[in-house]
């Protein structure tokens, strides 16, 4: 039964399941999606978060760790994987509960991740529509971004929003209710930080009120964006499609939010998810670890998705490990120097050598460093990924092998498209880097498992 309605709009906000062969939980969180809700918030909405990833086995020391597991019947394009297909969060049933259990929403908005987790949104469309009949779903994310036109035909959803959010959810879920000129900007909120209320350099982001972690019963950790965007074009990322323009925040707003965390909600772990949390270090990066030794906050942090090495010399080294960043991830993918040149020129190996170095004299371990190595790029030969490895190792960092995974709209995935036995045009699902997608004779499966197994053994 649903509960009695209210005057003011309800928003229901839904992060959807993974649907995949394999996933972990490196700090995930749908960012995009709480800043949504604390930008509707403080415009009046009333916001209910349902997150179907709020549910691990397993944490860790840090707050990563497994989520639940379910197997499910793999879709039928997957059917000749030989893995276990599975369903990552709340069980089915546990969400039906907590659904019903909820007052009945004017709105549904629902993100989305990778292109190939969209079974678990279609599920969860169809499940919300046989609940809520005649409420309008809106659907946005990666997915309805990079797969816009898959997503209009197959998702379900009423509305399909691509790119950045905030403003669209406002503005659409503001007519869906009948709300009448929406400001097309929030105001400076009492969360938003003393730096930006006093100096509103970027009305895009520093203006934006926290994202409302708020609406969790409980925080391992928060996850912070000091940037939107990256001013690199690497062949393989989507971020310039999904992103467009790089922008950054006042390096003080950046900080007043870790302090936020830390001191109101004693928050222990944080993660970056910047795209280019480096770039141009002396005005933006430099500040923020500085003002974190200063005030003396206490945290650790962790950058998953892998730093630009380019930019680490021996201050930003040290500062890094002063200020307790205990994960470590750079992005290298390739020690080959064509295929460095060919995917955008973001690292040379000399680059990759200094940082290292820097690294380690720091006081990072080889264990703390780890690399990202890209395996199963179109065209790319075993031997080219086996150098790499033995580069990595032979200066005194962790290998970490990434599978390729072909994104639309990015410069390689024409290339891919040629190079794959798979239908990456049409069928997200393909996209799955657990399939190794680009998979040839000169790189098979097999060849990637026993890499894997010999990085694990060494």
């Amino acid at each position: 039964m649903f509960h009695v309605k209210h005057s003011s709009p309800h928003i229901l906000l839904i992060n959807p399941w993974i649907t995949d062969f394999a996933t972990y939980n490196f700090w995930i969180k749908p960012l995009g999606l709480l800043y949504i809700a604390s930008f509707l918030r403080a415009k009046g909405f009333r916001i209910t978060l349902l997150d179907c990833l709020e549910c691990q086995t397993k944490r860790k020391t840090y707050g990563d760790g497994k989520f639940h597991k379910t197997i499910i019947e793999k879709p039928e394009p997957l059917k000749s994987i030989p893995r276990n297909y599975g369903q990552y969060g709340i069980p089915e049933e546990g969400i039906i509960e907590q659904l019903l259990s909820l007052e009945k929403p004017d709105v549904v908005a629902i993100t989305s991740g990778m292109t190939y987790w969209y079974p678990g949104v279609i599920k969860l469309i169809e499940i919300t529509r046989k609940l809520f009949n005649q409420v309008p779903i809106i659907l946005g994310g990666i997915y309805a971004t990079l797969c816009y036109e898959h997503a209009r035909r197959y998702s379900g959803a009423d509305y399909i929003v691509s790119g950045r959010g905030e403003l669209k959810a406002l503005n659409l879920a503001s007519d869906l209710v009948g709300l009448k000129n929406p400001s097309r900007q929030p105001d400076a909120e009492s969360n938003c930080g003393e730096a930006a209320r006093k100096k509103r350099c970027d009305p895009d982001l520093d203006l934006l009120p926290y994202p409302c972690f708020e609406l969790y019963t409980a925080l391992d950790y928060v996850c912070i964006l000091t940037s939107q965007g990256c001013p690199l074009h690497c062949s393989y990322c989507a971020t310039p499609v999904v992103a467009h323009d790089f922008k950054r925040r006042n390096p003080l707003n950046v900080l007043d939010e870790i302090q936020y965390w830390t001191a109101q909600h004693s928050v222990k772990n944080i993660a970056f998810y910047d795209d280019a949390l480096l770039i141009d270090p002396s005005s933006h990066i430099l500040p923020i670890l500085r003002e974190i030794l200063r005030r003396g906050i206490r945290c650790n942090f962790h950058a998953p998705n892998g730093l630009h090495v380019r930019e680490i010399d021996e201050e930003v080294a040290d500062l890094l490990f002063q200020c307790q960043f205990k994960t470590i991830r750079l992005g290298f993918e390739t020690s080959n120097e064509r295929l460095q040149k060919e995917s955008g020129g973001k690292v040379s190996n000399e680059d990759f050598r200094r940082s290292i170095r820097n690294l380690r004299r720091a006081g990072y371990s080889k264990e703390n460093i780890g690399v990202y190595v890209m395996a199963g790029l179109p065209g790319q030969r075993v031997q080219e990924v086996k150098e790499s490895i033995a580069f990595v190792k032979e200066l005194g960092a962790k290998p970490m092998l990434v599978e390729y995974s072909p994104i639309p709209n990015t410069p390689l995935f024409e290339k891919a498209k040629k190079m794959s036995p798979f239908d990456l045009e049409n069928e997200p699902l393909f996209h799955n880097n657990s399939i190794f997608p680009c998979q040839w004779n000169g790189f098979t499966m097999e060849d990637f498992k026993q890499m894997k197994n010999e990085i694990r053994e060494s």
